[in-house]
């Protein structure tokens, strides 16, 4: 069985785009690998919130166990365009585990939505709304 091989193979599958996870280079993260945006901690620190890869993640514990994507969605709404919103569930009751992440496009919006929804209640239960991400060196929240 005589198999033919092409010697230019390679040179004519580079000029044809590549498929599946990983083929291609995505120059959109290139050299930020382990690089944050912050903010100020204020107290010379260096800590603060740090922005993930796609926007600002905020944590919103304290969320009610039978609250539904769509009261913690408008709820936050208000502050912001929400990008995503992760509202995880109990495996075993199918209940709220008492938090939420929700990322916001940019800082002043999710700065906002820290500030006006930290202590409000949702579903007649009080909120704690916080940074997700934080550089170490920064001043850390005690209650």
């Amino acid at each position: 069985m005589d198999v033919d091989y092409d010697e230019d193979a390679p040179a004519a599958a580079a000029g044809r785009k590549a498929k599946g996870r990983g083929a291609a280079e995505d120059d959109r993260y290139a050299g930020k690998a382990g690089q944050f945006e912050t903010l100020g901690g204020g107290d010379g620190e260096g800590g603060g919130p740090a922005r993930s890869i796609e926007g600002w993640v905020i944590m919103a514990s304290g969320v009610h166990e039978e609250a539904q994507e769509d009261d913690v969605f408008e709820a936050f709404a208000e502050h912001g365009d929400i990008k995503n919103l992760h509202l995880n569930l109990d495996r075993r009751t199918g209940f709220v585990k008492g938090y939420a992440f929700i990322e916001y496009e940019t800082r002043q919006e999710a700065e906002a939505a820290v500030k006006g929804m930290d202590g409000q209640a949702l579903l007649e239960q009080k909120l704690s709304v916080q940074w997700a991400f934080a550089k170490p060196g920064g001043r850390r929240r005690r209650k």
